[in-house]
């Protein structure tokens, strides 16, 4: 559900009074994160890479109040779910975009993500959920990259992730991750704060996707 909040009277009151006017309102931070965790799970799980990465940007989030609000044309909205959207590579050569809604338990959203994504890339048309609120994501696994800075157009004020290809190291594997966000939205702890747990998120993995099976079997026992 999404609704329309009084800045003035939420803790964003100063932040929104001192941003929404800016002409680039836009933050970006980047952080190399740890992701050789996802890199085991996806391939002894057989979830794509990108599914996982999903998942846990949308549960660092969701803990995270700011990223439950979003200024948009000089009001500020509140929405009590999530989604993560994604860029789909249709058949046509093209791209469409399409909203995943989160969900808690990773089997369902992986589902979610096969079903939504596979169904724009064919009909070549994009979903959008105006009901939640949108982080939107971008995948580049063509090359490393350093670093994403997304567009700032005025039309979309949603935060934004992007990364490129994983690296791999001798122990590990990393991957630089760009995140871009509106300043009446969020500071740069609030984000801070959501980079971190998305790291927590991601060392998690393991035992998150162990005990969503084993509770999917013991359901279907």
């Amino acid at each position: 559900m999404k609704h329309e909040i009084n800045p003035q009277e939420s803790n964003r009151a100063e932040a929104f009074n001192m941003w929404m006017s800016s002409p680039v309102p836009m933050v970006t931070l980047v952080k190399t994160f740890d992701v050789s965790r996802l890199v085991k799970v996806s391939k002894k799980s057989g979830m794509k890479f990108n599914v996982l990465m999903c998942w846990c940007i949308g549960k660092a989030a969701s803990s995270i109040k700011e990223f439950h609000i979003l200024p948009e044309q000089d009001k500020l909205f509140q929405f009590d779910e999530l989604a993560i959207n994604i860029v789909v590579q249709n058949v046509k050569g093209g791209i469409n975009l399409c909203d995943v809604p989160f969900a808690d338990n990773i089997e369902q959203f992986n589902a979610n993500y096969l079903e939504l994504t596979s169904k724009a890339a064919s009909s070549c048309q994009s979903t959008a959920l105006e009901d939640y609120m949108i982080i939107g994501t971008s995948a580049l696994p063509q090359t490393e990259l350093d670093c994403i800075v997304n567009q700032y157009s005025g039309r979309w004020n949603n935060p934004f992730l992007a990364w490129g290809r994983y690296r791999k190291w001798l122990f590990k594997t990393t991957l630089p991750i760009s995140l871009q966000f509106h300043h009446a939205q969020m500071d740069g702890a609030h984000a801070c704060h959501f980079l971190n747990n998305l790291q927590d998120e991601i060392n998690k993995m393991k035992k998150i996707v162990s005990t969503s099976r084993e509770n999917q079997n013991s359901t279907e026992t």
